[in-house]
């Protein structure tokens, strides 16, 4: 884990722990060190860079503070205004832009912002250079074989300029009707945007592909990114489509990297089920490579269980896009993904992208004519209970000897029927406690046994 950036990009509480001076800072040195690499490399054209943002009230902010240093160091902003961090990648990439940065703190509440890096491939940025950043931010750079104590400004025509470049985000909503196999029409479709960076664009694909869209939570104020709304709030969308009679439902969270769906029936379909679903057509069609599925440690015990029935081969990584992403390009994989709803189809995106995600589960179900809740017959999800615990220091919290017994003694007794994870979150101040097992009463009860350890030790917050 970085200083400043964590797993998924630089996050914290606007103005509190994420500023807009450091919002400046990294601006000014992306702008300079990528300027300096094409020069180096013979080029006199300045760096160009492409930058999205969310619907919070702040992403206006650390959007001016990035372009005001990314300009003054002499590179170029192309401006895409409100959009989906998956298009930010998907622009950087095929327009050959030397960096994109998505400003969004994804699902986390309005007052939290963050900023995501995405190298000229469309991938996170390595953490070389993310470390380079930090060094900057703290006034300790070394570059290019010397010590920086301050990195030069650009004068006079050198000085950057910014772009307006709504027609890059028009472009990718272009790429993503593309990629419907299928007319949807007579398909009675909703969508929960969240308030978020889907809100105008989600509508917009499925307008295009013949369905008849049904959106909430498109009102963005600012204020009211994922507030009882979206992934992180799949109950609203789920009385929703049983309400009105829905085919199916579709949840993005805050910038619409991640996607969970709702049955005819308001069952809610998590990211291991639209795995399976995905994993098991792709096998029949012969588009599984390796027939292989890239899972984290998180997925559920079920999902395993129902690959092996299929005879499907699994991988397990870390929790993080970035770790399946960085696995599936190891090891040409196609299909990878999280529970939360973060699913890579890499053939197509290089990140999880929750409006590519609807629509192959579309395709399953449009092809194979059958309703979301018989394409996940034959998936048996085993209960899970998740608790995230505010503390005041992740790493004592998991160093502690009476929480490490508490939770070995869980392990220990739930044996082969079951499994404890605890992990630190990578983006808020959280420990999180995970148990899966028989029932609900028995996760409920080892969560909690170390839940309360980790209170009477007093770390929580």
């Amino acid at each position: 884990m970085g200083r400043y950036f964590g797993t998924d990009g630089f996050r914290g509480e606007a103005n509190v722990t994420l500023t807009a001076d450091h919002a400046y800072k990294v601006g000014r040195f992306l702008g300079w060190y990528y300027t300096e690499l094409k020069r180096m490399s013979g080029s006199k054209e300045p760096a160009r860079f492409v930058i999205g943002k969310d619907t919070r009230r702040s992403s206006y902010m650390f959007e001016y503070s990035l372009v005001a240093g990314i300009t003054a160091s002499g590179a170029d902003a192309y401006m895409l205004h409100v959009t989906t961090t998956p298009s930010v990648a998907y622009i950087t990439k095929v327009d050959g832009f030397d960096c994109g940065i998505m400003i969004s703190a994804s699902h986390n509440p309005y007052y939290d912002n963050g900023i995501k890096i995405i190298n000229h491939d469309g991938e996170k940025l390595d953490e070389d250079t993310t470390e380079l950043i930090e060094d900057y931010i703290d006034g300790k750079l070394e570059a290019f074989g010397r010590k920086w104590n301050e990195i030069p400004f650009a004068e006079k025509d050198k000085i950057g300029r910014t772009v307006d470049y709504i027609s890059g985000r028009n472009r990718y909503i272009g790429y993503l009707i593309s990629l419907g196999l299928y007319s949807f029409r007579g398909m009675k479709i909703g969508l929960d945007c969240a308030n978020g960076s889907s809100w105008n664009i989600a509508k917009s694909v499925f307008d295009a592909l013949g369905a008849k869209t049904y959106v909430i939570n498109a009102e963005p104020n600012g204020l009211n990114i994922n507030e009882n709304a979206g992934s992180t709030h799949i109950e609203v969308l789920a009385k929703y489509v049983v309400d009105n009679g829905l085919d199916v439902g579709f949840a993005y969270d805050g910038d619409a990297d991640r996607c969970l769906c709702v049955d005819e029936n308001g069952n809610i379909v998590t990211g291991d089920h639209i795995l399976y679903i995905c994993a098991k057509y792709m096998k029949e069609n012969g588009k599984l490579t390796n027939n292989t599925v890239v899972t984290t440690i998180m997925s559920n015990f079920g999902l395993y269980k129902a690959f092996d029935e299929l005879g499907i081969d699994y991988a397990k990584t870390a929790v993080g896009d970035k770790y399946v992403y960085d696995y599936m390009m190891k090891n040409r994989n196609r299909l990878g993904g999280e529970q939360s709803g973060h699913i890579i189809f890499s053939k197509f995106a290089t990140t999880g992208d929750g409006i590519l995600t609807s629509l192959k589960v579309m395709e399953v179900m449009m092809d194979k004519k059958l309703p979301l809740s018989k394409l996940c017959e034959g998936f048996g999800f085993y209960p899970q209970v998740l608790e995230n615990v505010r503390v005041s220091d992740k790493s004592s919290v998991r160093a502690d000897e009476d929480v490490k017994t508490a939770v070995e003694r869980a392990e220990k007794e739930l044996g082969d029927s079951g499994r404890i994870l605890v992990r630190e979150s990578g983006t808020e101040p959280v420990v999180r406690v995970m148990v899966e097992a028989q029932s609900e009463e028995i996760c409920r009860k080892y969560v909690d046994s170390v839940v309360n350890m980790i209170k009477e030790k007093g770390y929580t917050i």
